[in-house]
């Protein structure tokens, strides 16, 4: 239930400038979404038109923000209780809710049409499920009410590489799938590692994280629980079409990165992460951003290297 009182009752001081809608869009998840959506569309058979490649990009682009913006619009109430989240454009005032939904709606039905028009029925379709996704099955539906909500919402993160494959080749392949399950297992142990550092945030804004509801020792194990079949997935990418030795070395390298890492942090009792203000959590959240930069990047170079020496 929404506390009204917290976002629709504040009144806007200054005007919002553009850094502030740009904000609604949340840039820095953007990022991985444009960058893991290009790979797929580049590293897919066969080939697009530059032009119609920039336009499919820039549409994935888009909805990703659309979905940024319907989230940071119903989940207002609970930003302003989180010190991570408080300073956004709606908890601090300068951007009312109902500009963030009406930003949402637009840039949603935008991405949607244009990708559509631009490419294919498959890729827009996908685009729509996963903007949906985000916005109603996780953030209204999930999110609040049980721990899994990272786990299954996960999977809105991990459609971009699909989208992208699909933006080329009209369809579905394994290959697809596991770029889709890489990001899909990569997702809980990433988040799980900033839940155990951000601490109570979660618990004050009444989110079911899993460090509230199961705890911090169960929480070390889910994180080690599923990057095992993360790595197997990831090591599975390097025997399909797009893998080869390059992948698999660059694979292989940050595999055995994050998984020393995770080791680490499942090892350690509460007393010893709270001794050293949990700098291996803090570690391990970082390095599980390099991890999956880090295979999309090694899928391109593969890529871009096996089409040299096919020339």
């Amino acid at each position: 239930m929404q506390d009204a009182s917290l976002t629709e009752g504040a009144a806007v001081p200054a005007e919002a400038g553009l850094g502030d809608y740009f904000q609604l869009l949340k840039p820095r998840v953007m990022s991985l979404v444009v960058f893991t959506a290009l790979v797929g569309l580049l590293v897919a058979p066969g080939g697009v038109h530059p032009y119609i490649a920039f336009v499919a990009v820039l549409c994935i682009a888009v909805g990703a923000g659309a979905s940024g913006a319907l989230n940071m619009w119903w989940d207002s109430d609970i930003d302003i209780k989180m010190r991570r989240t408080r300073s956004r454009p709606i908890p601090g005032g300068r951007v009312r809710r109902e500009e963030a939904l009406g930003l949402g709606l637009a840039l949603s039905g935008f991405a949607v049409v244009l990708l559509w028009l631009a490419t294919n029925l498959l890729a827009a379709g996908l685009l729509a499920f996963t903007i949906f996704f985000y916005a109603v099955i996780y953030s209204m539906i999930l999110k609040r009410r049980t721990p899994q909500n990272i786990v299954i919402g996960g999977a809105a993160g991990a459609f971009p590489p699909m989208i992208g494959w699909a933006v080329v080749t009209g369809g579905v392949s394994l290959e697809s799938v596991l770029m889709f399950l890489l990001i899909f297992m990569w997702t809980p142990p990433h988040f799980w590692a900033l839940a155990l550092f951000v601490k109570s945030d979660y618990g004050d804004a009444g989110v079911p994280m899993l460090t509230e509801t199961h705890g911090r020792a169960a929480t070390r194990r889910q994180i080690l629980a599923y990057t095992l079949p993360l790595v197997a997935v990831s090591l599975g990418i390097g025997f399909t079409s797009i893998g080869g030795w390059i992948y698999l070395a660059a694979a292989l390298a940050l595999d055995i990165w994050f998984a020393l890492g995770v080791l680490a942090i499942a090892r350690r009792s509460e007393a010893e992460a709270e001794a050293d203000s949990y700098a291996t959590e803090k570690r391990v959240f970082m390095v599980s951003l390099w991890y999956l930069f880090g295979h999309f990047g090694a899928l391109l170079a593969q890529s871009a290297l096996s089409a040299f020496w096919g020339s």
